[in-house]
């Protein structure tokens, strides 16, 4: 049997592989696989600009760049996240978003492009990062923003969705549910999603993680026909008045978006750019002559000297002056001043200057007299050590002494060097 050659080439996002199968006979078959590169290609993207721009950053496309390689039919389920900047930049555009909830996410790119930008490339790097190698893979994505027609769209309406969240709402299928909603209600000829925004990034507070609650997301879109009549009603005094009281509007519409989007019709925003006042004033050009207003004189090169003689008079010299007045007259008023004791003595009565000098050497001869006392003092008030020599007082009791009758303040007998007091017997006489 003629010998067969049989060459297959198969191509994905992940890697290029090249799959050889040599018949021979119908005998034996092998495969090569071979990575050509870890840096993936540049990709192009052209979006509108007023429109949303969605770009999902999928794990599965960089699963394959980071070793080690699974093996055909095997599930690498490594954590990864991304980076993504301007290129030369720390961070991405004004209007780009970034949001990845866990590393076993995919991560979203999102936003809504702007007229300044069309028709500049915006080339941003992206960095995935492999959580457990720490292995890392890049490539670019080039945003080409182009211009959309009939931008912008005249009649435009963001709805605040309390039960969902930003990446939630940019999956396709979900904000396709929606704009189909809308426009049900709205019954637009052309209507397109022009942004969505978090709650978080309009001032919202992070839910508490409790009965699935959800952090709320602010859809706008827009339409080239008038509002409807189901939208106007919000606008109506008995709906304004209920909002003020923090109670549900009554609109009509809302159970076509019951079903799955909980709408809060208090924060609904209607803007008509029909109706819009233009601020932006023309300006009326002159023939740029300025009016004659003598000769221009500049200022000198050279800076006039300064005296700062008089500054310093002002500053520390007048103060200085006057607290040194003060101080001098402050210290004649107490040293100058004192009366002395003769004066003292001679504008107070000679009566009270008697009885001052009485009751003074009374008090001498009472201080003399307790000093020279040779009454026994009490065993608690006697000193351990000897006041002259220093030495320690043996006890008046040996150590075998029965002291649990003696009294806490004993008698004054029988101490050497002690005058006895005299004492009265109980028929009147004294003994000693």
């Amino acid at each position: 049997m003629p010998t067969l050659l049989l060459k297959c080439m198969r191509y994905d996002l992940e890697h290029v592989s090249f799959l050889l199968c040599s018949v021979s006979s119908l005998s034996f078959c092998f495969s090569v696989y071979t990575i050509l590169s870890k840096v993936h290609s540049d990709r192009n993207v052209y979006p509108s600009a007023g429109v949303l721009f969605v770009h999902v950053l999928e794990r599965e496309y960089f699963k394959g760049e980071f070793p080690p390689y699974p093996k055909p039919g095997e599930i690498s389920n490594d954590p990864i996240t991304f980076n993504t900047n301007l290129m030369g930049y720390p961070d991405r555009p004004g209007w780009l978003r970034y949001i990845q909830r866990t590393p076993y996410s995919d991560g979203v790119l999102y936003g809504s492009p702007t007229v300044e930008n069309v028709g500049k490339p915006t080339i941003i790097e992206i960095t995935a990062y492999n959580r457990r190698t720490f292995e890392t893979a890049r490539h670019n994505l080039i945003i080409n923003i182009m211009s959309a027609e009939d931008f912008p769209l005249p009649y435009q309406a963001e709805f605040f969705i309390r039960n969902m969240n930003v990446e939630e709402m940019l999956a396709s299928e979900v904000l396709g549910d929606f704009l189909g909603a809308v426009k049900n209600v709205w019954q637009p000829e052309r209507l397109n999603a022009i942004n969505i925004t978090s709650a978080l990034d309009r001032g919202g507070r992070v839910p508490l993680p409790i009965n699935d609650m959800k952090e709320g997301v602010y859809v706008m879109v827009g339409a080239d026909v008038p509002f409807s009549s189901c939208l106007r009603e919000v606008e109506n005094p008995q709906n304004q008045l209920r909002c003020s009281q923090e109670m549900e509007p009554s609109i009509t519409c809302d159970k076509k978006f019951r079903t799955q989007f909980h709408i809060d019709w208090c924060k609904i925003s209607l803007v008509d750019n029909t109706k819009q006042v233009s601020t932006f004033q023309e300006v009326i050009r002159g023939e740029g002559i300025l009016p004659d207003g003598g000769e221009y004189k500049p200022p000198s090169d050279t800076l006039k000297s300064r005296d700062y003689y008089s500054d310093f008079l002002i500053t520390l010299a007048v103060p200085s002056a006057v607290a040194l007045v003060l101080f001098l007259i402050l210290a004649y008023i107490m040293c100058c001043r004192r009366e002395g004791v003769e004066k003292r003595n001679m504008q107070t009565p000679d009566i009270q200057l008697v009885h001052h000098s009485a009751i003074q050497k009374s008090t001498k001869e009472l201080r003399d007299m307790s000093k020279n006392r040779e009454i026994a003092w009490p065993l608690s008030t006697l000193p351990v050590f000897h006041p002259v020599t220093g030495e320690i007082v043996p006890p008046l009791h040996p150590d075998n002494y029965d002291n649990t009758s003696m009294p806490l303040m004993q008698t004054q007998q029988n101490l050497p060097h002690q005058t006895q007091i005299p004492q009265q017997q109980s028929a009147g006489k004294w003994y000693s």
